[in-house]
């Protein structure tokens, strides 16, 4: 009575979209890696494909396209990854999400830290430093910027 695709859309157990739909999305980062490592970028943008694609590697090499650990990835790389998951979460131009508020984006990092996602220095620093509040003074509705409370940030200090 149900079609292979409805079966595959009922067993999904992790969000709202099949493998292979998963994959479709993924496979965006090959195209680009694809595309800019065939074109003739100046010494001084030399560089640029390796940023613009690295930003959903992870630190333990569960990442995509290239499935690379910390240590095979630039600082740029690694500082991209951050700003990339920052902006989704608190993005308020996705249809299919509600934008996270400040409090609810930072507890997802420290959780993406302590499992090994993002660089544990960076973040560190981003926390540290208040990165996150430069970028909503500037980009956020005002609804998005809550109390942040470090306590409340699953392991936000490098790991010693």
């Amino acid at each position: 009575m149900l079609t292979d695709n409805e079966v595959q859309t009922l067993i999904t157990k992790r969000g709202t979209l099949t493998a292979k739909e998963r994959q479709i999305i993924n496979d965006h980062m090959k195209v680009t890696v694809e595309m800019l490592e065939s074109m003739p970028f100046p010494k001084h943008l030399k560089n640029v494909p390796e940023y613009a694609c690295g930003h959903h590697e992870k630190m333990d090499g569960t990442g995509y396209p290239k499935g690379l650990k910390r240590e095979k990835m630039s600082v740029p790389v690694r500082i991209m990854a951050i700003a990339d998951i920052f902006e989704a979460l608190t993005a308020n131009d996705r249809p299919y999400k509600e934008p996270k508020t400040l409090s609810e984006t930072l507890k997802i990092m420290g959780h993406m830290k302590l499992d090994d996602h993002i660089d544990p220095d960076l973040f560190y620093v981003f926390i540290e430093q208040k990165v996150y509040l430069d970028f909503a003074e500037q980009f956020l509705q005002k609804s998005q910027i809550d109390k942040i409370n470090e306590d409340n940030i699953p392991e936000y200090q490098v790991d010693k």
